[in-house]
């Protein structure tokens, strides 16, 4: 493995690659053990899985979101680069101590707001990557391009699982942190979308977790399983989930309420009122050409795909396609190699966070009525 300076720019010290993503699972020499003095951090939300049983799983993913915001305005003031995960009800980090000193007080200043505004318990906790390698685990992480202008970080190691399971178990691993007194910055949230339907020629939406039996054929179980998909719904292009054709800008007053309590904490009402006015230009900006290149860059900049150890997907096809791709997980779990949950949805949703409009936008997608966390209901009861 390179050996890259043990520093607050680790990670975007690393170099980004452009092999084919099933290619670079199974190049050990490409990945990069994350230095011990970082840390991970995971937020998840308590009830997740009630709560989008009863319809709020849009609620869910906001809030999701906005632990992601929140560490990001952090990282991004600094000038650091962190690797993050989302997971439909919470994120995972991956962070240098600068960061994790300013970012806790701050998580647990919105986890205050999100259970004050949203009746929701957003739970923070945190373990030294020291740690993690001391129970012989692994973090091993690399760059991936996965389009033009958007890149991702891919982990291999059961570091992160083992992190999750410390932390999210049943004498839950909080952080004790005290909030700051400092307001939150969720600067550039966004949640404007309506519900997605599949692209023209699709007809359903499928959310898809995997886990490996064995952390030693880890590599080569996601690699079987992202060929399989290749395969089957072709290039991640085309089993992308969003569309342009199927976009809807949906700024009503509630949608715009709901996103500046996650934000703010509270209505301010002439903000509102503002916003909305603002928001109304969205419906003529996104017919210029300005308009549709961002629209377009917005689909590319979508994050469907997450690999932090185990598979974490939202792709669009047919029941045919899915019923083959089912035939091989199906085969690899009763051999042994994986376990997977599989959630089929209508429609995707999507929140964003939007720093500026050229360059500095990441769309978080998850399948309606709560596709994640429906999937690790299935994943959960296996394990």
């Amino acid at each position: 493995m390179p050996t890259i300076t043990d520093n607050e720019h680790f990670y975007a010290n690393l170099p980004l690659s452009t092999l084919p993503l099933s290619d670079l699972l199974i190049k050990e020499n490409l990945f990069s053990a994350v230095p011990q003095d970082w840390h991970v951090i995971i937020t998840d939300i308590t009830g997740s899985t009630q709560a989008t049983l009863t319809g709020r799983h849009q609620d869910v993913n906001l809030i999701a979101t906005g632990s992601i915001v929140t560490v990001l305005n952090i990282a991004y003031g600094m000038n650091i680069t962190v690797p993050f995960f989302f997971g439909g009800d919470g994120a995972t980090f991956i962070v240098p101590p600068e960061v994790l000193v300013k970012v806790m007080p701050a998580l647990a200043l919105y986890r205050i707001n999100t259970l004050n505004n949203f009746n929701l318990d957003l739970r923070t906790g945190t373990v030294s990557v020291k740690d993690i390698y001391t129970e012989g685990h692994k973090i091993h992480i690399a760059k991936f391009s996965s389009s033009v202008s958007f890149s991702i970080p891919i982990v291999l190691g059961n570091g992160l699982n083992y992190a999750e399971q410390i932390i999210k178990g049943e004498n839950y691993l909080l952080s004790g942190h005290e909030p700051n007194n400092e307001e939150l910055d969720l600067s550039g949230m966004q949640c404007r979308w309506d519900k997605i339907a599949p692209p023209e020629d699709k007809e359903e939406i499928v959310t898809l977790l995997v886990v490996a039996r064995n952390v030693n054929g880890q590599a080569e179980a996601f690699k079987k399983v992202l060929q399989k998909m290749d395969d089957l719904y072709g290039t991640p292009e085309k089993r992308q989930p969003i569309s342009v054709a199927k976009l809807k800008f949906q700024s009503t007053f509630n949608k715009l309420s709901t996103e500046m309590r996650a934000r703010l904490g509270k209505i301010k009402w002439f903000e509102l009122v503002r916003t909305w006015f603002i928001s109304l230009y969205g419906h003529i900006y996104f017919n210029t050409r300005g308009g549709k290149e961002y629209l377009k860059s917005m689909v590319e900049m979508s994050d469907t795909l997450v690999i932090d150890g185990k598979i974490n997907t939202v792709i669009s096809g047919n029941a045919q396609q899915r019923a083959s791709l089912q035939e091989l997980l199906d085969q690899m779990e009763n051999d042994g190699e994986i376990i997977y949950g599989l959630n089929i949805s209508s429609a995707s949703v999507m929140s964003c966070y939007v720093r500026n409009l050229d360059d500095g936008h990441i769309h978080f997608v998850d399948g309606a009525d709560g596709g994640y966390t429906r999937a690790a209901k299935v994943l959960k009861a296996k394990l």
